[in-house]
Parts: structure tokens; C-alpha cells; sequence
């Protein structure tokens, strides 16, 4: 076992950062890990995706979004190793500072794997699908591995937290084509660049973004983390993806209290 220091080591924001992320509501951050870590799990998580992924159609008979990743969640419930990841206190820290809360508890984890000929992840904005009371959400998205253009990093509209229109679109072609339309009429900035070995991004779940296709014959590894602000209050849910979501990621949480169940514990 290596040493993995660095998930509790603070990792300090300047105000210029965390004035960048309230305007924007994404920021990229260099150095949040270091090599020999980010090498760990990337072993580790991409053994568990390997163990536990049974997608077998072949990803020329996919929908666009089967073709986007393969999607696992979860992931600290089914291995000790990867909970140490999900459950950094350098990250959560990182998380509760941009959202200038007090504290975060985790929503869920995720593996977003996106194969070598994977196609694009249509333009969405991600708490279309959350019972969340509040906008105080937010994701840390952790390549495992440095990620150039070619096999699909995340992209951003700086600044698209304002706009209502799309809210409603699961990710799907017409969320790509709806929200491009609406973008293209818009200032907001469309930010797309390859991300370094331990960059690691964080976005709010109401801004607009997207990945592009992975065209490389390497797979594109992921991992994301989801916080919510401690006091988190769920909400009666306005969809049924807001009702898959209560019962599979807040179980036993009640609407208009906080969601404080053990699947959602405070990580900083």
C-alpha cells in the first residue's frame, strides 16, 4: 500500500479562485493530486469498473448516451480502498471552500468511463436529476490519467448557471442540440482544454457542459465525487429521475428535511 497523504493534506484556494468559481461555477485545479496517488487508483478503480461493469452490446448498437461511458456508482460502498478516496478531506474541503459553505456531505460517487471509439456526452446540466432544495452542489470530476482533447475531457459554458432553458433535458441528442442552440446566442464562454495528470475540476450542478468523443484506442478513465452542503434539505422531486435518485442515493431522507442518512455522511 502507498502512502496516500495528500487526501487529508489542505489544499489552500486563493480568493481569486473562489471568486473565479462563483462567477463561473466551475474551476480547473492543478496538483490536487500527485502522480504516484492518482496512479493508485487509477489500478484500483479501474480493476473495480472491470469487475463489476456488464454492459456487453457492442457500442456501435448504443444509445448516445450508452455510448457516452460506462457509468458505475458508488463505488467507496463496494471497496475499502476507493472509500479512501471519495472520503478525502483535501478534496471535501476543496468542495465546501468554492461553495462557501460550512460543510459536505457526499450525494454519490461515480466512475465515468468513456471507451477508446466512446462517443460524445451530449450538453447537460446535472441537477436536472438531483432532489436537492438548494444550488449548493457541486462535483469534483478526477481523471485518472492526463486527458488531452482527443479522448474527451469536460467542457464547460463559463458562466450558463443563469440560464433556465435545458434545465428540464436529460442528456440525450436533443439536450445536445436544445442546449448548443441556446448556448450559440448567448457570451458565455464554451472552455474546452486537456486536463494534466492531477487537475482535477469542480463544477456546480446547474452549469451547462459536455465531453467530446474519446478518439484515441485508450479508455478514458473518470472518477467523480458529488457533494451537497451539509444542511441539504431534499425536495419534493419534479421528475422521475429526481425520484430514482431519492430512493437510490438519499434512501430513508425525508422531503423538506436534511438529507442525513448513511449514505450520505458529512466528509468535511
Amino acid at each position: 500500500m502507498i502512502a496516500t497523504d495528500i487526501l487529508d493534506t489542505p489544499y489552500t484556494l486563493s480568493a481569486e479562485q473562489v471568486e473565479f468559481y462563483k462567477a463561473n461555477k466551475f474551476i480547473k485545479l492543478k496538483d490536487v493530486l500527485d502522480p504516484s496517488t492518482l496512479a493508485h487508483y487509477n489500478a484500483v478503480i479501474s480493476n473495480k469498473v472491470d469487475e463489476l461493469n456488464d454492459v456487453d452490446v457492442p457500442l456501435e448498437e448504443r444509445s448516445t448516451y450508452g455510448k457516452a461511458f460506462l457509468q458505475l456508482f458508488n463505488l467507496w460502498l463496494q471497496d475499502e480502498v476507493i472509500k479512501e478516496l471519495v472520503f478525502s478531506k483535501r478534496i471535501a474541503k476543496i468542495a465546501a471552500d468554492l461553495m462557501e459553505v460550512e460543510g459536505v456531505r457526499l450525494y454519490h460517487d461515480q466512475a465515468l468511463f468513456k471507451e477508446a471509439g466512446g462517443g460524445i456526452t451530449p450538453w447537460h446540466a446535472d441537477q436536472h436529476y438531483w432532489p436537492l432544495a438548494t444550488d449548493k452542489t457541486i462535483t469534483a470530476w478526477i481523471p485518472l490519467q492526463e486527458t488531452p482533447l482527443e479522448m474527451g475531457p469536460l467542457e464547460f459554458s463559463a458562466g450558463s448557471h443563469e440560464i433556465m432553458e435545458g434545465r428540464e433535458l436529460s442528456i440525450s441528442d436533443d439536450s445536445e442540440a436544445q442546449i448548443e442552440k441556446r448556448l450559440k446566442v448567448t457570451d458565455f464562454e464554451h472552455i474546452i482544454e486537456p486536463f494534466d495528470a492531477g487537475e482535477i475540476s469542480f463544477h456546480s450542478g446547474w452549469v451547462f457542459h459536455r465531453a467530446g468523443a474519446n478518439t484515441t484506442d485508450t479508455m478514458r478513465k473518470v472518477m467523480t465525487i458529488i457533494y451537497m452542503d451539509k444542511d441539504m434539505i431534499l425536495k419534493q422531486p419534479s421528475n422521475d429521475g429526481q425520484k430514482d435518485d431519492w430512493e437510490k442515493w438519499c434512501k430513508g431522507a425525508k422531503v423538506g428535511e436534511v438529507i442525513n442518512t448513511p449514505l450520505n455522511p458529512v466528509l468535511y
